[in-house]
């Protein structure tokens, strides 16, 4: 099993658990997700900072930004200005159950570090 917490995250990874074998959470929610959604929820996250970053230097410091992104299974959101952002994410697939969740800055960055650490960890 490999866990990572910190203030307003958390995330871990066990295959023992079985098909639920991901779990994500945030101050007040959490939930299990299976492995194509996890490698979907990183794909949809990475892409969010990859363009936040490519925008991030041509925003004012008054100025905030607004991503979003729909991709299979999951929506994502990544709002904030240039020194810091918050996530949402939502997954809302064809059948079975659906999740809500969000980091708000400064959680955030560290939650999408920490989820790509742990992908990066396994692949």
């Amino acid at each position: 099993m490999i866990q990572q917490e910190g203030d307003g995250w958390r995330v871990s990874h066990d295959p023992s658990r079985g098909e639920y074998c991901v779990l994500v959470g945030g101050q007040r929610w959490a939930f299990e997700l299976t492995e194509p959604e996890w490698r979907d929820l990183v794909d949809l996250v990475a892409t969010l900072e990859q363009q936040y970053r490519g925008l991030v230097n041509q925003l004012m410091p008054e100025e905030s930004i607004e991503l979003e992104l729909d991709r299979g299974v999951w929506w994502g959101c990544l709002s904030g200005g240039r020194n810091q952002w918050e996530l949402s994410i939502l997954l809302t697939p064809l059948e079975g159950r659906a999740a809500q969740g969000e980091w708000p800055a400064p959680a955030a960055a560290a939650a999408v570090a920490a989820l790509r650490t742990l992908w990066d960890s396994q692949h």
